[in-house]
């Protein structure tokens, strides 16, 4: 998206920055936990602030996305060059929309610059800084606009992951979203490697929002539905790296009026996202810009300033509005409903073993309300509990299933149930009950479709482009092929739970360059090698306290696939 230089206005300027000390402190409406459903790009450098001003006390609008802060080393800026907490033009005109009742994102990145992470190296200093945008402008939402070279950066992006989970840990109502470049295919799979980012240091992005724009194929692109292409692919995506991802994590950003591809997307457009939105709860709509919401006048010509083709002046910003009072992200609607999610959804525990899996909740319609949990068709011998045992929606509860030492082997759908007022909803939860002691030497011990003879990867999880195939297979008619690419070592795993304070022996058959077999969590163990033939890999380990450990199969960066078949733990 863009950034356009600031050039100052009269009406700025007139603000006075004097006695602005608690301006930006949290009311009962900016720290509300709810994601904000309509909340459109404001360019905060380019002069135009009116615009917002109007959208928000004559059009409706009830949040936006303040653009951009840039990272400058270990420092940040808003893109007129000026420090956050301190720029005599934007500070007022924020401080200005609240006052007015509206809520703000702060946005960080953009197309002409990159959020604090990518220009600093020091995690302390990362964290420090974001804090310093929850602190100056009193927010609970944090968005970060990665585009162009930058999506690639993968170290950037763990150092973007471990500052949300840090501050997340520091900030309960902390809130962010991850703004990434889509095709009607989804995400690129640098896209795809941020998402990871974030599951390999323990958290959820609140939304991926996906630019709807400038897919550089022709002017002829329906941009509508475009845009629902990508969003529809793009959950598939997430749900492949967290099946707890829902539309309520989604959102849908296209640049209204004219791309810079040359493509357009009309009011008739915007009509058909808002639309899909409604039908299907998506977490946030927005758009670039507020500022861009009019016609061009005279002879103007400016992608950042105006439309470029017929219209009202705010006549996006009023398609969008009417999806805040429909939706769950703070809009003014009675009705209310939920989400209920498992991960992972199956498990595979030893006699006398226990497994687990969070309950994840999300609003998907109206507002956050309190969600009881419970549990049926566990079979005798097998009892199930949640910590807590309700929750509000949007929150997330630990199910235990412990196994009896008696329970007979074999694999039992245990159905999770969430009960709230506006009415229930339902998980299955597979569990599947082994031999003890690793479970009874056939089969791949604890582990399930160890041989992936059921011709899908399931319960295995695996990064983007590692799949079942049909050959090579060292027995059977299936095998796993792991890909890695230049940026991912396209890492298989399954949890599974054994005995706890046990020696294991985990064996698998691999061929490839680089082929890494071992476990982590509980247990860190593993072992590798770079054969063009099949060949067994063995690695000893002894379970912790709880017994659980993640199995993973992964080649290395860049250096060709690898092939796994028979796993077994003994």
């Amino acid at each position: 998206m863009h950034l356009a230089r600031f050039t100052a206005s009269a009406g700025a300027l007139a603000l006075a920055v004097a006695g602005m000390v608690g301006a930006f402190a949290p009311t009962a409406s900016t720290a509300a936990t709810s994601v904000y459903s309509v909340a459109p790009y404001v360019d905060m450098s380019n002069g135009q602030e009116g615009m917002l001003d109007t959208a928000v006390t004559g059009h409706g609008l009830k949040a936006y996305t303040a653009a951009f802060v840039l990272g400058e080393g270990c420092n940040q800026i808003w893109g007129d060059t000026l420090p956050i907490g301190a720029d005599s033009y934007t500070d007022p005109e924020i401080a200005k929309a609240k006052s007015e009742g509206a809520s703000v994102i702060i946005s960080s990145g953009g197309a002409s610059g990159e959020p604090l992470a990518w220009t600093c190296t020091t995690q302390s200093s990362i964290d420090a800084g974001y804090q310093a945008i929850i602190n100056d402008y009193g927010v609970t939402q944090l968005d970060f606009d990665v585009e162009g070279a930058a999506v690639a950066d993968t170290a950037s992006a763990a150092r973007q992951m471990q500052a949300m989970k840090d501050l997340k840990a520091t900030n309960p109502n902390l809130q962010f979203s991850m703004t990434l470049p889509v095709l009607p295919s989804g995400l690129t799979q640098d896209g795809v490697n941020i998402l990871q980012a974030a599951k390999n240091v323990g958290i959820k992005i609140d939304v991926v929002n996906v630019m709807a724009m400038d897919y550089y194929a022709g002017t002829g692109e329906e941009m509508g539905q475009a845009a629902i292409s990508a969003a529809q692919s793009t959950l598939a995506q997430m749900q492949a790296v967290d099946p707890s991802y829902t539309y309520a994590n989604l959102g849908i950003t296209p640049m209204i009026g004219k791309n810079d591809d040359g493509s357009t997307f009309t009011l008739a457009d915007a009509q058909t996202v808002e639309s899909f939105a409604a039908q299907h709860g998506v977490g946030r709509l927005a758009f670039w810009s507020v500022d861009r919401d009019q016609a061009c006048s005279g002879s103007a010509n400016s992608l950042p300033t105006c439309s470029e083709i017929s219209q009202n002046p705010l006549a996006f910003t009023d398609a969008f509005v009417p999806y805040e009072g429909t939706s769950g992200g703070g809009g003014g609607g009675t009705s209310s409903d939920f989400s209920l999610a498992l991960s992972p959804s199956s498990a595979s525990v030893a006699q006398g073993g226990s497994g687990t899996a969070a309950v994840n909740t999300a609003v998907t319609v109206g507002s956050a309300e309190s969600v009881s949990l419970s549990a049926s068709g566990a079979p005798s011998g097998v009892s199930v509990s949640f910590s807590p045992s309700s929750v509000t929606s949007g929150g997330s509860a630990t199910l235990t299933a412990t196994v009896g030492s008696s329970v007979a082997a074999g694999s039992y759908p245990i159905t999770v149930t969430g009960t709230a007022s506006s009415g229930s909803h339902t998980a299955t939860y597979d569990l599947t009950v082994t031999g003890s002691g690793g479970g009874g030497g056939t089969g791949g011990g604890s582990l399930v479709n160890a041989g992936f003879e059921s011709g899908s990867l399931s319960p295995w999880t695996c990064q983007s482009g590692s799949g079942v195939v049909t050959s090579p297979v060292h027995s059977g008619s299936y095998a796993l092929q792991v890909t890695p690419t230049s940026s991912a070592t396209g890492e298989c795993d399954q949890t599974v739970t054994l005995k706890p304070n046990t020696s294991y022996t985990l064996s698998g058959w691999v061929q490839g360059s680089y082929a890494y077999v071992g476990v982590s969590g509980g247990a860190s163990a593993s072992t590798w090698s770079s054969n063009s033939g099949w060949n067994q890999l063995t690695v000893p380990f002894t379970t912790g306290s709880s017994g659980t450990v993640t199995v993973f199969v992964h080649g290395w960066y860049g250096q060709g696939n690898v092939f796994a078949d028979d796993f077994n733990l003994s």
